[in-house]
């Protein structure tokens, strides 16, 4: 009888040391979870701040029209 309450205090203490553990775990993936909502937030706004400048930037295109402008300007008023 002796050896049987030891091993029920033995499952007793794993099951705790278990439970504990998954406590443990559990607390953190809501720590992790809160981080992951932090971070999503402000890539969502970086997102938006680059497609904003990205809409108010000039094309390839007219970039090269505009070098071709400036080319002329400088043919025409500063000849080398």
């Amino acid at each position: 009888m002796k050896n049987m309450t030891n091993d029920t205090k033995m499952l007793q203490m794993i099951m705790d040391r278990i439970v504990s553990l998954e406590k443990k775990v559990g607390d953190g993936n809501k720590e992790l979870k809160a981080e992951i909502v932090e971070n999503r937030k402000r890539i969502d706004k970086l997102g938006l701040s680059l497609a904003e400048l990205s809409d108010d930037a000039p094309t390839i295109e007219e970039f090269d029209k505009l070098e071709k402008r400036i080319d002329n300007l400088e043919h025409k008023y500063a000849p080398l």
